[in-house]
């Protein structure tokens, strides 16, 4: 499968390196310098592109940058792009990172205003983890300490194709439903960022609170950015779950 992956960050190059070790062929592309990103392309084991040659002949584009960064993708993009390419957004808003965005502010869902800003329908996955849960805790189907990972959207044979490729990434898959369902993993929910199985994680999709998981990731990012330290990844993963006393590991 051809894949085009835009943003080669913690997430999008994890993506990426896991895609080219399942056998697909991978180009990225990313904001810097072409020479920069041509190295960058090589550590990961896929090729350059610019952002416009990027999504022409491949079967899935991933959108791998801050939710800021999606306005600032050129205009038509998408204009000259199959109606069967895929696109997958990995994105979560962070007001203080992405400042403040008025629709996303007042309740609309991140990716159905992802899917409008490019217009396009989209896919949502990768989002739920964090970066180094993707780079080390994948594991072989069958595995009984395998992580699952949400998937949300409109096209049933979309999410069955992203989801072969989540499972090659080495996570089970858990559909939330369609697009606008897609809070239910978005960051303040039981499902964001707490590794659990694909039965626990069917119960947090279901337990999450959409009027309040604004409020509690604010929070999160505003307790982790007082800390003296960076907090560790089990630290990270350990508080997101004690948030929700219903979460099956929570202490």
């Amino acid at each position: 499968m051809k894949i085009g992956i835009i943003g080669t960050g913690a997430i999008g190059g994890t993506i990426a390196k896991k895609m080219v070790a399942a056998g697909h062929q991978v180009s990225v592309s990313n904001s810097g310098e072409f020479d920069e990103l041509e190295k960058k392309a090589s550590e990961l084991g896929a090729s350059a592109a610019t952002v416009g040659d990027l999504v022409k002949d491949v079967d899935v584009v991933i959108l791998s940058v801050p939710t800021i960064a999606i306005p600032r993708l050129p205009k038509n993009l998408f204009d000259q792009v199959p109606k069967d390419t895929i696109v997958v957004d990995t994105s979560n808003y962070y007001p203080f990172r992405d400042a403040d965005i008025d629709e996303i502010k007042k309740g609309k869902v991140e990716s159905v205003w992802v899917a409008e800003q490019i217009g396009r329908p989209v896919v949502k996955a990768f989002n739920n983890l964090l970066a180094e849960t993707l780079v080390a805790k994948g594991r072989p189907e069958g595995a009984p300490d395998r992580i699952a990972m949400a998937i949300s959207g409109d096209e049933v044979k979309d999410k069955a194709i992203i989801s072969r490729l989540v499972n090659e990434a080495g996570f089970d898959v858990v559909d939330a439903g369609d697009l606008e369902n897609s809070w239910r993993h978005q960051p303040g929910t039981p499902a964001y960022c707490t590794e659990l199985n694909a039965g626990e994680l069917e119960r947090a999709l279901q337990d999450g609170i959409r009027a309040v998981a604004p409020q509690i990731r604010d929070s999160v990012i505003k307790l982790f950015s007082e800390r003296t330290s960076q907090p560790s990844h089990e630290e990270i993963v350990e508080y997101n779950r004690s948030l929700f006393p219903k979460n099956p590991k929570t202490s």
